[in-house]
């Protein structure tokens, strides 16, 4: 047989180990059946392309023919990219996490020839460190243990894969959630922020984009001033920390350290898309230039370096370049002295940088130590020394980019746009909106309403349930900031889709489509992971869906997801953040319409007074006569004052009276 089958793979993450001595398979059921046929184990390999410590075992060990023999000999091994396939990695990092192992990347996982877990990890070094065993030790031990004693094997199989079933089994709760309950968790949440540093926990630490909108919407819904505080403490040390590209704009998917100094340097789309959000949300409180500064950095390096050909955007950029980590980012003082002469003073107090380095003899640009704005001059010119450092950077190999297009990343991307785009008045940030939209919905929605997952070289994978929740948060920012009505139409069609294919009749949704391959187990889950989950944006999109179309369904939808995970939250909040915020946006929804013309002036100025107000749970509908809105909304039948556009605030059936003065829009919104 060839040595190697990834070769015809189009997945960047696949066509890295190509090469390798290993007998790779990519997953399908040529692999599994190949595996039956020789009674062999399967050895997984969950990675993605932009994955530092995936680099490092691939290093080690892949590519060491010594490695690889072992590997081929007692196993058929399979290599998958976790962002290509996240059905398949959901499904062994929860196994994974039922053996008490942390779970991550590299994942991997010992299979029976069905594709049965029963055991795993995730690195492991080619010889013990680290009080870890050396990989190859590893591989014969597991084989020895697979072929002797069967019968433990099988009670493995039996027990993990009934813990992946009941992982999915619907867990309602009697009663309804009230607000009280949000208000608890989020103090409960902001009393866990490193009250120094911010961010959840110590090293390593994770942006927790949803965690940090929960503590600033109990902020915003009860004055919880601790949220505020902890909100702005995280994203304040984020914003300035080693984790910000400080020249390229965007932030790295975690810090190794616990002040958010050192990275392992890989940028991801959906972080972005994440943080982007939250950053507008808050900014609209704030005013923060700081704030303002990335977001509009991060929205260039999007724009700039992850636009796909025809509008989509790709998934991630790379940790490592030229097989060194961060070795594209880093800087020596030389360097810096050399570039900047007589600025390299001002920049070097600014900037963290010294003459042995912050990180491994080298410098990660940072302003932890001087976190505040300087006086403006001063911000100018730091501004024209990251220009030069960053025109000097782009004469570096830059990492490689993993340039597949994921529909749901795109979705977050999508919205995180709209919403910015409004906020900050930029036309073309909506129009970069639309534009990937266009790609999604065109090359990635053949017919029938079906979505792709992924796409890149022509090459296709199903959609998931993520997927299609993405998507349609996406398709309702977008039909608020245009008020154009095919993205509510295509949003509506999606749900019959969901129904149809996903729903599970014991409540919620499944991961995957009825008629996708066929895994070990159909998963479902409200718990957010690295991006977060379909379950909980859907709570989100119902509600939305409710209070602009009025259609019960809808209402009946909301009310079924929400009962469907409610029982979860006595479990373990700590990740249930979108699904709380889902709930939090439903029982609180603040309902904005304008009556008027979009484009006018007097409009306007109305749109422009809602977007000066930090309102998490507002949907906005702007109609020439409320005659359009259904006869269920708190507004219908109320009309123009005077002749000019009005703004009527209504929560749940309770509106305020007609505001056509910008400024008493404002006060109002602030109030609500």
């Amino acid at each position: 047989m060839a040595a190697n089958q990834l070769a015809a793979e189009t997945s960047p993450y696949l066509l890295q180990h190509k090469d390798n001595p290993v007998h790779w398979r990519a997953w399908g059921a040529a692999a599994l059946a190949e595996a039956q046929a020789q009674a062999k184990p399967i050895l997984l390999s969950v990675g993605y392309a932009a994955c530092h410590w995936c680099h490092v075992m691939a290093s080690e060990s892949f590519e060491n023919p010594a490695i690889a023999a072992v590997m081929n000999e007692l196993y058929i091994p399979i290599k998958v990219d976790r962002e290509e396939r996240p059905d398949i990695d959901a499904i062994y990092q929860q196994a994974l996490a039922l053996m008490g192992e942390q779970g991550g990347w590299p994942l991997t996982m010992f299979l029976t020839p069905a594709g049965e877990p029963f055991w795993g990890g995730t690195y492991f070094p080619p010889t013990q460190r680290w009080g870890r065993p050396g990989f190859p030790e590893v591989l014969r031990g597991v084989a020895a243990h697979y072929q002797r004693d069967p019968d433990k094997i099988a009670r493995n199989v039996q027990a993990l894969t009934s813990g992946l079933a009941q992982q999915s089994a619907a867990r309602p709760a009697e009663g309804e959630i009230a607000p009280e309950l949000l208000d608890q968790i989020a103090e409960r949440l902001a009393k866990n922020v490193d009250p120094i540093h911010g961010g959840f926990g110590q090293a390593p630490k994770f942006p927790s984009p949803s965690n940090l909108e929960l503590l600033w919407r109990g902020w915003r819904r009860s004055g919880l001033a601790l949220c505020r505080d902890r909100t702005l403490l995280t994203l304040d040390a984020m914003c300035q920390g080693g984790i910000y590209d400080h020249l390229g704009g965007g932030f790295a998917r975690y810090s190794t350290d616990e002040q958010w100094l050192a990275p392992h340097f890989e940028k991801m789309l959906y972080d972005n898309a994440q943080l982007v959000s939250l950053l507008v949300l808050v900014w609209q409180e704030t005013r923060s230039p700081l704030y303002a500064a990335r977001i509009e950095e991060t929205i260039g390096w999007v724009l700039r370096e992850m636009r796909a050909p025809d509008g989509g955007f790709s998934s991630t950029v790379d940790a490592d370049a030229e097989h060194e980590e961060g070795k594209f980012t880093v800087w020596s003082e030389a360097e810096i002295d050399q570039l900047l002469g007589s600025d390299a003073a001002l920049f070097k107090a600014h900037y963290d940088v010294t003459a042995g380095g912050n990180w491994e003899g080298k410098t990660i640009l940072n302003r932890r130590g001087r976190p505040a704005l300087d006086h403006p001059a001063i911000e100018t010119t730091l501004a024209r020394c990251r220009a030069t450092l960053f025109q000097a950077r782009e004469t570096r190999v830059h990492p490689g980019l993993d340039d597949k297009v994921l529909a749901d990343w795109n979705g977050m991307m999508i919205g995180a746009l709209a919403e910015a785009a409004q906020a900050l008045e930029r036309p073309e940030w909506l129009a970069a909106a639309a534009a990937a939209w266009g790609f999604v919905t065109t090359r990635m929605m053949p017919a029938d309403d079906r979505l792709y997952h992924s796409w890149r070289g022509g090459r296709h994978h199903p959609g998931t349930l993520d997927d299609y929740a993405a998507m349609a948060r996406a398709g309702l920012a977008l039909h608020e900031a245009t008020g154009e009505p095919a993205y509510l139409a295509q949003v509506e069609r999606w749900v019959p889709v969901l129904e149809r294919h996903f729903r599970d009749p014991a409540g919620g949704y499944f991961f995957t489509a009825d008629d996708t391959e066929a895994l070990i187990v159909r998963t479902k889950s409200v718990n957010d992971n690295a991006v977060p989950a379909g379950n909980g944006a859907l709570v989100h999109v119902f509600a939305r869906l409710w209070g602009i179309t009025g259609e019960d369904v809808y209402r009946q939808a909301l009310d079924a997801q929400i009962g469907a995970f409610a029982g979860e939250i006595e479990r373990n909040f700590y990740p249930l953040g979108t699904f709380l915020n889902g709930i939090d946006f439903a029982l609180r929804t603040v309902q904005i319409t304008i009556v008027g013309t979009r484009d006018a002036s007097d409009t306007k100025a109305l749109l422009d007074a809602v977007n000066s107000v930090s309102l998490p749970n507002r949907l906005i509908q702007i109609v020439a006569a409320t005659e359009m809105l259904p006869p269920t909304h708190p507004a219908a039948g109320k009309t123009r004052l005077n002749g000019v556009a009005t703004a009527y605030v209504c929560i749940g059936a309770t509106c305020s009276p007609p505001l056509s003065d910008p400024a008493a829009l404002s006060a109002a919104l602030s109030q609500s």
